[in-house]
């Protein structure tokens, strides 16, 4: 395989590769109106370049094109060198496009429609490797009516890759044919050339500075066409700015650049109407920023209205939580003097009910306590089955329906405003909305109760960290080192040295003990309280967070 071969054939897949990625975006359908009609775009574009692939290696498709009596028909015939078509400087002559070819040119790999063309075939060494389009006039019709000039020309130009655009001294400013030219000019090599060489006057630089703020003007050629295809007839080779264009279209460009044009034309034409999808999007912007906006600003608001009734409903289960906390902690620390006293603590009205017991001294008073033990119990359970209920009450939560009818009002308006669908803040109805609304609370009660058993576990264990527990058991230890130090002192130390100094009374002891207790229960409410603080973060953070997710993937998504 030569190397001209594996270029083309690298030239097809990266052709491929840009034609998959695009009808990869052009796929679905969106509730953006906008994003629609880029996409639909996008399609036509791709029949285009669908077009364009088959025709890489075919001959160059090279159209005129100008406005009525520049000379379009003299000039192909002067390029060809042979009258093939009608020529006339006062009036329209072309009506029906020609298509000038060699006669062993064969056409339909040019996929041309050329049942809608005039065929001329011409045994011309120029027509070796191009096939030339003799095209009407765009300002004979005005309108783009059906067999107009117009729309035949509209019809035709997508399938030429080099465009002629001849004009005049008289007609190089008519605006009619410079926008029609920029509606051809996509996926087409432009060449501009200045007729009637023998009459006008070289107007090429005021020319360039008309055309100069719209495309890019290598060359302006000025030729005579009538004496260019006189010469030729005669036998004698072009001269001047003629004989450089012809030998542009015939030879540099046809025989040597004739893939990298098509490749170029196919990636500008793709350019084009890519840039003409970020232009009709791009207008949407201002819209679709006061639309995030306006999204950004009533999500805030209801996301606080519902963080704050979340915290409310969390906040009266916090007592419960706290308990199962603190049981958690004393499993994880194990045995020591402070989760004895965290044991105790939790134990409390358990241990109060065993003691009772021991002074029960008759039947009555047994019957008495099981009576109250069965009620704590029973209280119990009742807070649990609470705390059950109140996970289902979070599923339920709604906000007032005021906020959610003014948001859905000023948001449906900017909707509108930036080409979305409205039915995107639409409420859906009846059965819809409520087998909705049932999937989504049965996900958020499970996940609602996965977090909060999940926050009691990283509580406690963040609680029960060596850190805390060293310097909890340090400070109850401290005490009772201090009095066992003061004790032990005053019996070893202070009576032998001292004869006077008596042993210490038995008040001391009772008042050691009293301030122990004290010391005890202010170290049991500090780390009571260290587990409410951390709780009550967790529970305004997962408030915050709740609220979040059953605005944005619930209820109001």
């Amino acid at each position: 395989m030569s190397d001209a071969e594996l270029a083309q054939l690298e030239l097809f897949a990266q052709v491929d590769e840009l034609a998959r990625r695009l009808q990869q975006w052009s796929e679905g359908e969106s509730p953006w109106q906008p994003l629609n009609q880029s996409r639909a775009l996008v399609r036509r574009l791709l029949t285009r370049l669908e077009t364009m692939r088959v025709r890489l290696e075919a001959p160059l498709v090279i159209a005129t094109f100008g406005g009525t009596g520049t000379g379009k028909s003299s000039l192909v015939n002067a390029i060809v060198g042979a009258e093939c078509t009608k020529s006339g400087r006062e009036r329209p002559t072309t009506t029906r496009p020609v298509l000038i070819a060699h006669s062993e040119t064969e056409l339909p790999p040019l996929n041309l429609p050329l049942e809608q063309f005039e065929v001329v075939r011409v045994d011309s060494s120029v027509l070796r490797d191009v096939v030339i389009l003799d095209c009407p006039d765009p300002d004979t019709n005005e309108a783009e009516t059906s067999g107009s000039n117009l729309e035949i020309l509209r019809r035709v130009l997508p399938h030429c890759d080099v465009l002629l655009y001849a004009s005049t001294q008289q007609k190089y400013r008519s605006a009619r044919v410079l926008d029609e030219l920029d509606v051809a000019s996509a996926g087409c090599r432009l060449i501009f050339v200045q007729t009637h060489a023998d009459t006008d006057e070289d107007i090429r630089d005021d020319w360039r500075q008309v055309l100069g703020e719209r495309y890019e003007i290598p060359d302006v050629f000025f030729v005579d066409s009538v004496a260019a295809l006189a010469e030729q007839q005669s036998g004698q080779r072009p001269s001047g700015d003629f004989a450089k264009l012809q030998d542009l279209l015939t030879t540099r460009l046809a025989a040597v650049q004739r893939i990298q044009i098509r490749r170029a034309n196919l990636l500008d034409l793709t350019s084009a109407t890519l840039a003409k999808c970020r232009e009709q999007l791009g207008e949407f912007d201002p819209a679709i920023t006061s639309l995030e906006e306006a999204l950004g600003e009533h999500r805030q608001k209801l996301t606080q209205e519902m963080s704050r009734e979340l915290k409310s409903q969390l906040g009266a289960c916090s007592h419960l939580w706290e308990q199962r906390i603190l049981t958690q902690v004393t499993t994880l620390w194990g045995s020591s003097p402070f989760s004895a006293l965290l044991r105790l603590h939790s134990g409390l009205g358990a241990l109060i009910t065993s003691a009772s017991l021991y002074r029960a001294r008759s039947g009555a008073q047994l019957a008495l306590i099981g009576a109250m033990q069965g009620t704590r119990w029973l209280t119990a359970r009742q807070k649990e089955k609470s705390a059950e209920g109140r996970f289902e009450e979070l599923a339920t939560l709604g906000i007032d329906e005021n906020l959610v009818r003014e948001a859905r009002l000023l948001i449906n308006g900017h909707l509108m405003d930036s080409g979305l669908d409205p039915a995107l803040a639409a409420q859906k109805p009846g059965e819809d909305a409520r087998l909705e609304t049932a999937r989504f609370e049965s996900g958020f009660l499970a996940n609602a109760k996965q977090r909060i058993d999940d926050t009691i576990e990283r509580l406690a264990k963040r609680n029960s960290g060596i850190i805390a527990r060293v310097w909890y058991e340090f400070l109850l230890l401290a005490f009772i080192g201090f009095v066992l130090f003061r004790a032990g002192r005053n019996f070893f130390w202070d009576t032998v040295v001292d004869p006077l100094v008596k042993v210490l009374p038995m008040d001391f002891y009772v008042s050691a003990g009293l301030f122990f207790v004290l010391w005890s229960v202010i170290l049991v409410m500090s780390f009571c309280r260290r587990l409410k603080r951390g709780l009550n973060s967790e529970i305004s953070t997962m408030a915050d967070e709740m609220a979040q997710q059953k605005l944005t993937g619930g209820l109001f998504s």
